[in-house]
């Protein structure tokens, strides 16, 4: 017996059964992404190239406050604990037994057989049973299916702390983007009053130029109606300014409106128009954590595999069992009442309709399907980071040209408006002119506010920014409830 024993142990050592994981190709090029572009390492603190104090506050306040992000900090010790759960297949299983049993034996029954044996028959009174004791069992993992189980809960672990990073980066760059709108909106704002007081100069001008006999009344009506066409867009750009304050107050978990004071009127938008390193495309796999993620799942759901295969192998269990037992109180803990049982169980699978074969299947169909997501992942990412790029270049070369329209634009307008003074053009072409110029200047401002928006959507394609927070999973509950 102790010879079988040391032999199954000894074989609990073996490879387990099954497919093996090894890390996939990830396809991803050792070179830059599109021509000329850096290919230093991305800044890990990229939002603190903006240069704006209050953006970089926010951003830190959204990774310490934010309820997504402490949602998934909860996800990552719920897979730890689920971890220990599963590992502790590993180890025997111990559990204490004390029982007393009042017992009374049937007339009718057994003792029935023994009446025409002895003569009266035989009368048993009831009977005590007193038992202490404890039982053990172990199972010999000789095919791995524990030890193919733990290895999907780590990658499970994996998976949770990947989400979360991810959840980190997706709300960091949903501080940046809608900081950086709302200071866009704000500008607009900005443009706008001024533009409302240059159309207010202009219709004064077309008061006195009617008082004095130079202008006819139609002039001083085409400017109220400027005015007020201009007052009427300031509503709506109010109503963002708010939505967007309200949406940056949600993400650092605040009521509505709790941080108005602070993100006062801006007069510019927050820009770090720099080059930006984006490194090589084969280190993208390493950076964006919902590739790190699909990669794990792909671990995973092969480790799953693996527990199919050996559940189509016998299941060998040491069982034990060792007790005192007497029906008298007295002399329980005597060594005559000491008993004990011990050995191995087989437990083989004969017939169970197809369950195996079928979860086996149902086994690699899963992780086919995460190879594919892998794959999708990698592709997406890389789709992110080409189009990100693109965008921002497109989009600074358009800001230069937006910027030399307003110089000429309000140029123009200056023109229009000494000239129309010195009577020696019509009114019209002073508001045309200054129709043009304002159109110009919300441009430039929505541009200035695409460009940060497209700086940001760049930083998260390349998957930075979470490296500073978060370096390990929490290790116990209390860490898991307070992410601070």
């Amino acid at each position: 017996m102790r010879k079988t024993i040391l032999f199954l142990l000894a074989l609990s050592g073996c490879n387990a059964v099954g497919p093996d994981f090894s890390p996939p190709e990830t396809g991803l090029p050792d070179r830059a992404f599109v021509a000329g572009a850096r290919t230093g390492a991305p800044d890990p603190m990229w939002w603190a190239g903006f240069r704006d104090p209050t953006l970089t506050a926010l951003v830190g306040e959204a990774a310490n406050t934010n309820l997504d992000v402490r949602t998934a900090t909860l996800r990552v010790a719920e897979s730890r604990f689920q971890r220990g759960v599963t590992a502790s297949a590993q180890m025997p299983s111990l559990n204490g037994d004390a029982k007393v049993t009042r017992e009374q034996y049937s007339q009718n029954g057994i003792l029935s057989l023994m009446n025409g044996l002895v003569p009266g028959g035989i009368d048993v009174p009831p009977i005590t049973d007193n038992y202490v004791g404890f039982d053990a069992a172990w199972e010999i993992d000789i095919w791995g299916r524990v030890r193919r189980s733990v290895e999907a809960a780590d990658a499970q672990v994996q998976v949770s702390e990947d989400q979360r990073r991810d959840a980190l980066l997706s709300v960091m760059a949903e501080t940046a983007r809608d900081y950086i709108q709302l200071r866009g909106v704000q500008v607009q704002i900005g443009v706008l009053n001024d533009n409302i007081r240059i159309a207010q100069e202009i219709l004064k001008l077309a008061d006195e130029r009617q008082a004095k006999g130079l202008a006819s009344a139609l002039d001083a009506e085409n400017a109220r109606s400027q005015l007020e066409g201009y007052r009427a867009q300031l509503p709506p750009l109010e109503q963002q300014e708010s939505e967007l304050v309200n949406a940056l107050s949600f993400l650092v978990d605040q009521p509505p409106g709790a941080l108005k004071t602070r993100l006062g009127q801006a007069r510019k938008s927050p820009l770090a128009l720099g080059a930006v390193p984006t490194g090589v495309a084969s280190d993208l796999a390493r950076r964006r954590p919902d590739i790190r993620a699909a990669e794990a799942q792909l671990h995973a759901a092969t480790a799953q595999t693996g527990v199919a295969v050996a559940n189509f192998y016998p299941t060998i269990t040491l069982t034990g069992q060792a007790g005192l037992d007497s029906l008298n109180p007295d002399t329980l803990f005597r060594g005559s009442s000491f008993q004990w049982s011990f050995g191995p169980s087989v437990t083989l699978p004969i017939f169970n309709g197809g369950r195996l074969t079928n979860t086996l299947e149902l086994r690699e169909t899963q992780q086919q399907q995460a190879a594919l997501a892998y794959r999708k992942a990698i592709l997406r990412a890389w789709h992110d980071v080409v189009n990100a790029l693109v965008a921002l270049r497109l989009e600074k070369a358009r800001h230069v040209r937006l910027s030399e329209q307003v110089v000429h634009a309000r140029k123009a307008a200056e023109i229009a408006r000494d000239r129309y003074r010195d009577g020696v053009t019509d009114f019209l072409n002073v508001l045309s002119a200054e129709r043009t110029a304002l159109i110009a200047e919300q441009e430039q401002a929505r541009s200035a506010t695409l460009l940060g928006v497209d700086q940001v959507q760049l930083y998260k394609a390349l998957g930075g920014g979470w490296e500073g927070f978060f370096p390990a999973a929490p290790d116990s509950r209390s860490a898991a409830l307070n992410p601070n």
